[in-house]
Order: C-alpha cells, then sequence, then structure tokens
C-alpha cells in the first residue's frame, strides 16, 4: 500500500534536493552503533554513501546545478521552481531496495522523458519512503510542468500499478484529500490558534444561535465578517483578512447544505447573554509599583492582553475576543515577553524606547569588543590556568550578549507591532458600537427611542401651532 502527495516548492530548489538527498536519511544503519554512524557521518565524501539515491536525465551530484543551467536556458529562473512528491509505503510491507526501484520507475514512466528528477529513499521512519525533486522547467522543449487533478490521478494511478507487479497492496477506495498547508498542520500539533480554525468556530457559534440561514448570516455580519452568497460557493471574509474563504474549503461539516441541516437540526437557539461581571481593577505582576498609572506603550499592551482575555486569569472575559484578537494568541509569548520588557524597564513612549535600544547597541559593541580580545589574549596565552580564566571571562559576556541580542529584538517588534495593536484595538471597538446598534435594532429599544423622538417633535409642532 502507497501514498502519494504532490506540491510545488517556490523558495529554494538547494533546500529540496539537500533534503531529498540528506545522507542521514537514505543510508541503511546497520548494528555498529554510534561508532559507525559517527564515522559515516564525519566522512568528506558523505555522497558516494547515499545508498538510495538516483538521478533521472540528471547527476544526483549536480542535480542543482543542471536544473538552474536549463531554466536559464529557457529565460524561466522564477516561478515554481521544482515540484516535491513522496510515495509512502506501509510500515514493514517492502524492503528499502525494492521500494527505490519502485520510485525509480515511478518518475521515469512519468517525467522521464521531458524532466530532470532527483529519486531517493528515505528510511529514517518507521515507513520506507520515496521522495522525488522534479524540475519545474523540461530540458527538452522548456515547457513548464502543469501539476493538476489529471496529472496526479495519472501519479496515483501509476504508483498502483507498479506496487501490484511487485506483489505489494494498494488502497482499494481511497478516501478523498484531506491535505492542509504545513503552517495550519504545525499550528494544531503545537496546540496554536490558526484562522481557518478561529472561522470554524464562529461559523459553530452562529449555528448553535440560529434557526434559519437568515438568522446565521445576520450573526457572522455580526462578528465582522464579509458575505458571499450569490454565487456558486458561499464564501465568507474574516476581518482583517483580504481574500475571502469558501465555506466548502473549511470541511465536509461547512458546506452550505450541511450548515442549512445543521442548523434544522437545532430546535431551541442559544442566544447570547450578557454577563454582567463587575470589573476589577488590572494588577501587572512585573516591576511596575502598585498605584502608578500604567501610560503609552505599557498601556497599550496590557490592554491589549486583556481584550485578548489572558489578563486577568482567574475570570473569564466579559465578551468573546474578536477574530484579529484571537488569532494573535499564536504571538502569546512574543506580546508576553514585550509586555515584560515595557514594564521593566518603564518604558511609554518611542522616543524612550529608541534611546533604550541605542543603549542597548552600544553595550552590545562594547561586549563585542571585550570579547574579541579576550580571544587575542587566549591565543597568546600559554599559561593553561590563565586560559582558563578567559574562557570563564568569554562564557559571561557570550550569555550577557545573547540578553542583549534578545532585549534588542523584542523592541524592534515592539516598534513594529504598537501600530498593529492601536488599529485592531480600534477595530475591535468599532465592531463592539456595532454589535450594541444590532443588539439594539433587534430588541426594539432603538425603535422605540426613535419613535419616542418623533411623538416629541410631533407635539411640540402642534404647541407651535397653537401659540399661532
Amino acid at each position: 500500500m502507497a501514498t502519494t502527495a504532490i506540491w510545488g516548492v517556490t523558495d529554494r530548489l538547494k533546500r529540496v534536493l539537500d533534503y531529498a538527498a540528506n545522507p542521514d536519511k537514505t543510508a541503511e544503519r546497520s548494528e555498529g552503533g554510534l561508532e559507525q554512524v559517527l564515522a559515516y557521518t564525519q566522512a568528506d565524501a558523505k555522497t558516494e554513501k547515499q545508498l538510495y539515491v538516483s538521478g533521472v536525465n540528471c547527476d544526483p551530484l549536480t542535480a542543482y546545478e543542471q536544473m538552474q543551467r536549463t531554466k536559464r536556458r529557457f529565460f524561466k529562473t522564477d516561478g515554481i521552481l521544482a515540484f516535491h512528491a513522496y510515495q509512502a509505503f506501509a510500515p514493514g510491507e517492502t524492503t528499502p531496495q525494492i521500494a527505490h526501484t519502485i520510485g525509480v520507475k515511478l518518475a521515469q514512466e512519468l517525467w522521464g522523458e521531458r524532466f530532470e528528477v532527483v529519486v531517493s529513499t528515505h528510511l529514517d521512519k518507521l515507513h520506507v519512503h520515496n521522495h522525488f525533486v522534479l524540475n519545474s522547467v523540461s530540458f527538452v522543449d522548456g515547457k513548464r510542468y502543469y501539476d493538476n487533478k489529471a496529472s496526479y490521478a495519472l501519479l496515483r494511478q501509476t504508483s498502483d500499478r507498479l506496487c501490484q507487479e511487485h506483489a505489494l497492496s494498494v488502497i482499494e477506495h481511497p478516501e478523498p484529500s484531506k491535505a492542509k498547508h504545513y503552517g495550519e498542520w504545525k499550528a494544531e500539533r503545537e496546540r496554536k490558534p490558526t484562522w481557518r480554525g478561529l472561522i470554524r468556530q464562529d461559523i459553530d457559534q452562529a449555528i448553535a444561535s440560529s434557526m434559519t440561514m437568515t438568522q446565521f448570516f445576520a450573526h457572522l455580519q455580526k462578528q465582522g465578517y464579509e458575505l458571499k452568497t450569490a454565487v456558486k460557493h458561499m464564501a465568507i471574509r474574516p476581518p482583517g483578512k483580504t481574500r475571502f474563504v469558501r465555506l466548502r474549503s473549511l470541511g465536509d461539516g461547512y458546506t452550505e447544505e450541511a450548515i442549512k441541516q445543521r442548523i434544522l437540526r437545532n430546535r431551541i437557539p442559544e442566544r447570547e447573554r450578557p454577563s454582567h461581571v463587575r470589573r476589577r481593577r488590572a494588577m501587572c505582576k512585573s516591576h511596575v509599583r502598585s498605584g502608578r498609572k500604567l501610560r503609552g506603550l505599557q498601556a497599550l499592551y496590557i490592554r491589549y492582553l486583556f481584550e485578548m482575555g489572558v489578563l486577568p486569569r482567574k475570570r473569564k472575559p466579559v465578551k468573546k475576543p474578536s477574530f484579529r484578537l484571537r488569532e494573535d494568541l499564536r504571538h502569546l509569548s512574543v506580546l508576553m515577553e514585550q509586555t515584560k520588557l515595557l514594564c521593566k524597564y518603564r518604558l511609554t513612549h518611542q522616543e524612550e524606547l529608541l534611546a533604550f535600544r541605542d543603549r542597548l547597541e552600544e553595550q552590545i559593541q562594547s561586549l563585542h569588543l571585550k570579547r574579541k580580545s579576550l580571544y587575542n589574549r587566549i591565543r597568546r596565552c600559554k599559561d593553561a590556568g590563565q586560559r582558563e580564566q578567559y574562557k570563564t571571562q568569554i562564557a559571561v559576556c557570550s550569555k550577557r550578549l545573547a540578553s542583549l541580542r534578545k532585549e534588542v529584538k523584542l523592541v524592534q517588534g515592539i516598534l513594529e507591532r504598537s501600530g498593529e495593536l492601536r488599529e485592531t484595538l480600534n477595530r475591535s471597538g468599532a465592531q463592539d458600537r456595532k454589535e450594541e446598534i444590532f443588539d439594539e435594532y433587534r430588541n426594539g429599544s432603538r425603535q422605540s427611542g426613535c419613535q419616542h423622538e418623533l411623538e416629541k417633535h410631533r407635539s411640540h409642532g402642534q404647541d407651535f401651532r397653537r401659540r399661532r
């Protein structure tokens, strides 16, 4: 049984080639233990010991230069640089030799007539798997490889046929693809919020609070979403984003028909009830003195953490944070470090922040020169005891340099991020005012207020006519 996938590479061709031909992944390891592994990894000619790396229309050792030469020849050095595909086998089902043979045959059949391909078999996992690095430009006619559903279907069919020829199992009824973007997959694995996950949460909440599709649309608009309903595939755009997202791309339970069925199953809508919580004074556990009023950048960051629902931690926020605030939870650790820095050194304005950064850079320069001088002393010193003292001083300087550089990085992040924080808070406040107006219209209070004003003006006009 072999699973397959293919995707485009747009950053660096050298990176994906190095990953595919990594000797730590493509070489078999005997039972010799650590000594043989170290001897192998420390060898000069590592590429000669890559047991399962082959090239189709290219030499694996010079594949990068050959592929770049092909691109320059046809003036196509931009865009998608290569395609990275893989073919994974079930654990224990095949040997590395057979897997590599199947991979080379697959590359020759699919791309061998027009493209340069590096085929490598990785053995660093429980399951043996092949990697393919395919040049996006053909060395024959200069045309680009076009990856679409038909080409992927041919890849899967060819892989299944080669597996059957080598007496390996195949997937009879493959499930629909549920591939995720690497960034989204990594964020979910690290339990960090993703903006697509936040959209799903808001949609679930809107469905739970609705009895009709009209109410569902109104709940999403209340949260700041922009809708496209008069199209073939319904799409929404979260606040602060530039592109629309089709609902069907969020999963099987978020298609238009699935949302309708989920709403129909609602018997009693779950209405949001504002909780009246007594506000308590914010206390920041840092170097800020008790009772001192926060100003400027300190107040901005503390307020932002409150709006995110992070502070105070002992109780839930009065209202649900906006989409943009919840999305920033991915950078919570950085925000906390920046807040601690502002409170520790009592930095309130941008001018103070710039002066503080200049002082840090001066200290870094001074320590760098001191460490350089210590290195020079070590080279000239012949006394072993004195050399150890110099090394201890160098370690202290290096540790201090690392701390100062970290603070410089935090300062630079504050300078770049503070404007975005203000804009996000302003948008959040505007969205809260819209929600209040929406609730007033829904509850009829604003309508009754307008009716009261109208009656007041009418009576005033009648009194004026009577006096005339």
